[in-house]
């Protein structure tokens, strides 16, 4: 018939090429190298189905630079999702440079009022959609049941399962308020372990009841659809690099019956990994597809086995890692093409990937149209002044947190400039920095003769207790996990027997306070190494009723004769 339509030409080889392409690139979430200009592998990605980017400190150097590189984001593609690990306390991207103006989840636990997380959450939230972000990879819902644990501590609500659901789902509805999608993590829980995933593999040895009773519950509360009246969804959910035994033998973010579970709790939206270029997955990373001999597979930190396995085990969205030290091309390139062998060898189908970004797409377009509804307009005007009111709302709520781990002393623990002795020997990988905020706020409070003391080895940290045994001045020591059987808990025995009247600032986990510390003794709980959380630490160790303005963000004045701790070291 002449008005017969003709039959589609088959797609050709090269079509076909490309569409598994674009099939792939729509599971993937790398970082990037830049704050103005973007990468060109980058722009030629986000044109070609590319899911989205996360954003990191290196990213962020202030809120106005954000605004203005995720504008460029949106004009290489308007549905490229961007997110950040924007936790506040000790993990901020957006206030990397001077340290978060939020105290920190540990912090709103032992305020214990969800009225307040929520209004944090808002607050925040309106930060991120007026620098341009979609998705917060937060808040995190771990429940710190090892006090020694040393990569979630203050980054949880607290110990108790109930109160860090409670205060995981106000967060998240504070975060939807401000127009921002929220992302908890680390799933099905982090907080029972006592090594860092950053390093290392963590394993978890529960039962599949004690992990329902204990490390659930704020999954379910912000998860699944009957989550109660009044409360509001996760956007997205990621999942830990830890062994859950009771669940398989694979880390959860490669364990199928991980992604399962997430699934028969009811909820639909997309699973994200954690960053799959950390130690606790490195073993696999050499195996099976993505191992070929290509010059870039064979690279340090590859990750394309890591990728395959994550995608069957059914996740969604892959964050590729930090690029700092390394090609972030090279970094995207190997998952890419290790994804592309798997749907030729038959591992992975393009139904399976093209199911992945579909859910995506869903959320992202809901947190666009709660974007739009929010009134928030991307801009660096909108964003500096977003900034200036979570610097409000943080400095209040961290002045209620702060507190004496006792009675508040009678009279200012530290009235004059002090010595300062930093006992923190583990570097913070979650924060992905050594924080120096409590120094900064004690040196913005008592000027140039506040004396750092640092000490980096064993005959530095002897001149350390010299000079504190003869000095007459103020001293006050900096802890985060002076665990029974650590280094730090052994030079803080020391210290505290040398000068008993040293007020201590414990920037870890409250919870432990009790037992490391004793009674009698001047111990503030920070509950982490914000800023927000160092202004106040430092209000209450001089007797005033709030801390004084940053200066800025200069290093702390280190006395060379005492040593100097090495970046890494804490």
């Amino acid at each position: 018939m002449s008005g017969a339509t003709p039959p589609a030409a088959a797609p050709t080889g090269a079509q076909r090429a490309a569409d598994v392409v674009r099939a792939v690139n729509g599971v993937l979430l790398p970082g990037f190298t830049g704050t103005d200009d973007l990468p060109a592998w980058l722009v030629d990605a986000a044109r070609d189905g590319l899911a989205g980017v996360v954003l990191f400190g290196h990213n962020t150097p202030d809120v106005a630079t954000t605004a203005r590189l995720t504008a460029r984001l949106r004009g290489a593609s308007p549905d490229l999702l961007v997110a950040v690990d924007e936790e506040g306390g000790d993990v901020s991207r957006l206030e990397a440079a001077t340290g978060s103006s939020l105290p920190g989840n540990a912090a709103l636990g032992l305020v214990d009022d969800v009225a307040v997380t929520e209004e944090v959450g808002a607050a925040l939230g309106r930060l991120l959609t007026a620098t341009g972000v979609d998705l917060d990879l937060a808040p995190d819902l771990d429940v710190n049941s090892d006090p020694d644990n040393p990569v979630i501590g203050v980054r949880s609500f607290g110990a108790d399962p109930a109160l860090v659901a409670r205060h995981g789902a106000a967060f998240v509805r504070g975060l939807h308020a401000g127009g921002a999608g929220a992302c908890g993590k680390h799933f099905p829980g982090h907080g029972a372990t006592n090594v860092d995933s950053h390093l290392a593999l963590p394993v978890v040895d529960a039962s599949l009841d004690e992990l329902r009773a204990r490390d659930l519950p704020p999954f379910v509360a912000t998860m699944a659809p009957d989550a109660g009246p009044g409360d509001v969804l996760l956007d997205a959910v990621m999942t830990a690099h830890v062994v859950v035994a009771a669940l398989g033998a694979l880390p959860a973010t490669l364990e199928p019956a991980v992604g399962a579970l997430v699934r028969e709790l009811g909820f639909d939206g997309p699973i994200v990994t954690d960053a799959l270029d950390m130690g606790a997955v490195a073993t696999f990373a050499a195996d099976g597809a993505g191992s070929s001999s290509r010059a870039d597979d064979a690279a340090p930190h590859g990750i394309g086995e890591v990728a395959v396995r994550a995608v069957e085990a059914g996740a969604d969205l892959l964050c590729l890692g930090t690029t700092v030290g390394r090609d972030d091309e090279v970094l995207f390139r190997q998952a890419q093409r290790a994804l592309v062998d798997a749907v030729a060898s038959g591992r992975v189908t393009v139904e399976r990937l093209h199911a992945s970004a579909a859910r995506t797409a869903r959320t992202l377009a809901a947190v666009r149209a709660r974007q739009a509804a929010s009134g928030v307009v991307p801009s660096p005007e909108s964003a500096r002044a977003a900034l200036d009111a979570l610097d409000q709302v943080g400095a209040r709520v961290a002045a209620r947190a702060v507190r004496f781990a006792g009675p508040a002393p009678q009279d200012p623990p530290v009235p004059t400039a002090p010595d300062v002795v930093d006992l923190r020997l583990r570097f913070d990988h979650a924060a992905g920095r050594t924080a120096q905020h409590v120094q900064r706020a004690l040196d913005d409070a008592f000027g140039p003769d506040v004396r750092h003391l640092r000490p980096a080895d064993a005959e530095a940290w002897a001149r350390t207790l010299d000079a504190v045994r003869a000095g007459d001045r103020p001293l006050v020591v900096l802890t985060r996990e002076p665990v029974p059987g650590s280094g730090e808990h052994e030079r803080l025995t020391e210290l505290l027997v040398a000068r008993p009247d040293a007020a201590v600032v414990h920037t870890g986990f409250p919870g432990a306070v009790g037992s490391w510390f004793g009674a009698g003794r001047t111990v503030v709980v920070a509950c982490g190494t914000g800023r927000a959380n160092a202004r106040a630490a430092v209000a209450l160790l001089r007797g005033t009723t709030g801390p004084r303005a940053r200066t800025g963000t200069e290093t702390p004045r280190v006395d060379p004769t005492v040593g100097v701790q090495r970046e890494g070291e804490r």
